[in-house]
């Protein structure tokens, strides 16, 4: 069983400058629901931490860095601002607020700081104390998914117990994938693929699989890690650690989600666009059905 999860969001954020200088890219706002329908924007580092709650999850260690206490804050309950919305007669987001809040009092969360920015292994390196020797699950801070009915950790938990794998992860076909890590594989099944390659941000991509930054790892990927050499701009990619498990021969997978999935990225200014207009559909659609 999985019950612990690391959400690295101490990335610098530069391709989204100035509005992310002094703002974490993790609390740029995307579209939302409040529990009474009413569409909000929230930042997508919550949207996040709740459906991972939702799936289940309890404990968790957010993995930030300089200048990202805005994080720390709004994971902070805050009675008085729920009091203050109550008077303004704006009920639907103080709802929103205490289902929030009360997610946070049913969890367990860690703060880790990274002190400089060295990469995306590197910061789950980092919170290897919190997981000890068990297995966990990796969320980027600053993506998601969005679906119907919003199952894709259960279909990554589930997938990984099945196949007793070493390394899972989601995989969505994307038109221009460089900017992604990449897969591939064997389709041993419909959905399931069995990783024999991944390569992060290739110049010439061999396939349209992109790695969605949301894993689920036994603990060897801490080793896989450690032997891993920081590569451009002296940063450790959790891709190369991966690549690291395949040649150790260890078992690693990856869970194909089909269109029904909308992958939500703000990694850049076009992929934040995106991720509000993919957001904003989804929401006020549930608004009007």
């Amino acid at each position: 069983m999985v019950y612990k999860v690391i959400i690295p969001a101490a990335g610098l954020g530069t391709r989204l400058f100035p509005a992310t200088k002094e703002q974490p890219k993790e609390m740029l706002p995307i579209f939302s629901n409040t529990p009474h329908g009413d569409l909000i924007v929230k930042p997508v580092v919550q949207l996040v931490f709740e459906q991972l709650q939702d799936a289940g999850l309890r404990e968790f260690c957010f993995v930030v860095g300089r200048g990202k206490r805005s994080i720390e804050d709004h994971f902070t309950p805050d009675n008085e601002c729920i009091q203050t919305l109550e008077e303004s007669g704006k009920n639907g987001q103080a709802s929103d607020l205490e289902s929030f809040y009360a997610m946070l009092d049913s969890s367990t969360i860690m703060w880790v700081n990274q002190p400089e920015p060295k990469g995306f292994g590197n910061a789950v390196l980092m919170a290897q104390p919190f997981i000890q020797n068990e297995s966990c699950l990796v969320h980027a801070g600053d993506s998601c998914i969005i679906s119907k009915n919003m199952d894709y950790v259960k279909k990554l938990l589930d997938s990984f117990e099945r196949f007793n794998a070493d390394a899972i992860f989601l995989v969505i076909e994307i038109k221009d994938p460089k900017q992604y890590g990449i897969v591939e594989g064997k389709e041993i099944e419909p959905g399931i693929i069995q990783v024999k390659n991944v390569v992060e941000k290739p110049e010439k991509p061999k396939t349209n699989l992109a790695i969605m930054a949301m894993y689920v790892f036994h603990p060897i990927i801490f080793k896989a890690l450690k032997a891993t050499t920081p590569g451009k701009h002296g940063e450790i990619q959790l891709t190369d650690a991966i690549q690291k498990l395949i040649e150790w021969n260890m078992r690693v997978y990856a869970v194909k989600l089909d269109d029904n999935y909308k992958h939500l990225d703000i990694g850049s200014p076009e992929r934040y666009w995106e991720a509000l207009e993919l957001s904003y559909k989804q929401f006020c659609r549930k608004q009007t059905t």
